[in-house]
């Protein structure tokens, strides 16, 4: 049986009838088309599916979309304004941080998450708080680089 939710994502109100078992990663992609959040492993071990809930790093594969009422969601559609990007993924863009491009969307918001709340990270910092998401491309080196450039 489905009900009714209302979601707010990037600063816009949706209102979408979903079965209560969905997944906040199943509406996003399905019901709103915000194709940003990728399906990976579907078992919150690839950081794929990250978005944003209240500011936070956080799974959409592994979050119901009805438990997501009330709060802000972040996708990686909603950080470019106008066309033009953040400065965390035109550094991406910059250091090569980007090759499939599968892991970016979490990657970006992960990262984006660290910098709001810790400005100037380490390192070490930077590293722990990526090591949720999963690239098979990059070695992370160049991830790594271009979140640190965003500290500067």
């Amino acid at each position: 049986m489905q009900q009714l939710i209302q979601l707010k994502v990037n600063g816009e109100c949706y209102e979408t009838a979903v079965e209560p078992r969905r997944t906040l990663l199943e509406v996003l992609r399905d019901n709103l088309y915000l194709t940003g959040v990728k399906e990976g492993c579907d078992v919150g071990s690839c950081g794929a599916c990250t978005v944003l809930i209240d500011g936070v790093a956080t799974l959409a594969c592994l979050t119901l979309a009805v438990d997501s009422q009330g709060k802000e969601i972040t996708t990686v559609e909603g950080l470019a304004k106008n066309g033009k990007l953040t400065l965390l993924q035109q550094n991406f863009v910059d250091h090569g941080a980007i090759q499939c491009g599968f892991c970016t969307p979490g990657m970006v918001l992960a990262s984006k998450s660290l910098l709001d709340d810790n400005p100037k990270p380490t390192e070490a910092e930077v590293k722990l708080a990526i090591s949720g998401n999963l690239c098979r491309c990059t070695g992370y080196k160049k991830i790594v680089e271009a979140v640190l450039a965003t500290a500067k």
